[in-house]
């Protein structure tokens, strides 16, 4: 009776209209909660916004280092846009009913610019590495094109891999609930909702984290090593300095992006001592303020950006006084 029971269950999919996000339902102050999140919205949109035009409209800033830099912001925007807005809509409109396609949609934007986020930061450690390490070969090395393959590469990895893992959610059959118990149409949360077996979904979401976090973080990690181990065999006290001066901000983005999921997935998933409600809370934390912490701390506070940044301001300002000048004094 069970073997008939799982042949019904694998040969017949049932797709349901649609799911019901349920997360931060037992919240008492949820509200205020979402109103912080629009900021955080309108902020990651304005700076990285911001970060992309002033690296655009200027030629002297189209350099590897920069085209990471950019990268990294379309990235952020794209990400936030997929989350945050639904988000909104979800918990504070009330509407949170997502239909099916437009959950595995949802799905598949999310965890691709996840994946992207990471891969990005491990190409800002790479220019770190080449930059320092290898300082005189720099140009020869770390050139525009090569760049532009590298971020390609990372990119049709992302897009490719999640397309085979959101894919294979069509293959499961929702019979039973469809309350999913996350802020957006999460992966895990979704297809444990499936009344046939699921392991293959299991598999690729556990395969699925080493590729597209563990991997780049490791690359991270090995790529400061070897910067370390080349900045204490400079002989200058003040050229050390020089150079892991030229990495805070980049190793404040990796904290902020990968300390609070390692302790969330570590604590929460693994030891289970983290309630689910507080689970989700901090998830959509740590997802959502890296891409409006980014470009403050990383780009703003790169001198180039930030005196182009400054000089389009007052370029600006100037301009809106001389009109202002013009309509009282014609």
């Amino acid at each position: 009776m069970s073997f008939l029971r799982t042949v019904l269950n694998d040969s017949v999919i049932i797709h349901p209209p649609g799911f019901y996000i349920i997360g931060f339902q037992t919240f008492p102050y949820i509200s205020v909660y979402f109103i912080f999140l629009a900021f955080v919205y309108v902020v990651t949109v304005l700076f990285n916004s911001l970060v992309i035009y002033v690296i655009a409209f200027n030629h002297c800033l189209h350099t590897p280092k920069f085209l990471a830099v950019v990268n990294l912001a379309v990235i952020d925007v794209i990400l936030n846009t997929c989350t945050i807005p639904n988000m909104i809509k979800i918990f504070l409109i009330k509407d949170n009913f997502i239909p099916f396609n437009l959950c595995l949609v949802q799905m598949y934007v999310y965890y691709t610019f996840a994946s992207l986020e990471s891969y990005a930061l491990a190409i800002l450690a790479y220019d770190r590495l080449i930059a320092i390490c290898f300082p005189l070969r720099q140009n020869s090395i770390n050139t525009l094109r090569i760049m532009s393959c590298i971020i390609g590469l990372t990119w049709s990895l992302g897009l490719g891999v999640t397309a085979f893992s959101t894919g294979i959610m069509t293959r499961l059959s929702f019979c039973n609930s469809v309350r999913v118990f996350s802020y957006f149409c999460d992966y895990a949360p979704v297809f444990r909702l499936a009344c046939n077996d699921y392991t293959l979904q299991w598999s690729v979401a556990s395969l699925l984290t080493f590729l597209l976090l563990v991997g780049p973080f490791t690359f991270i990690l090995l790529s400061y090593v070897t910067i370390l181990v080349t900045v204490f065999r400079m002989k200058s006290l003040d050229s050390r300095v020089k150079a892991l001066a030229t990495c805070v901000e980049h190793l404040i983005l990796v904290a902020v992006f990968y300390i609070p999921l390692v302790v969330i997935f570590t604590i929460g998933f693994y030891l289970g001592v983290i309630h689910p409600d507080q689970r989700v809370l901090s998830l959509s934390l740590a997802s959502c303020l890296p891409p409006c912490i980014n470009p403050i701390v990383y780009s703003l506070k790169t001198k180039e950006i930030k005196t182009r940044a400054l000089a389009l301001v007052r370029k600006n300002k100037i301009g809106t006084q001389q009109i202002y000048q013009q309509k009282i004094y014609p």
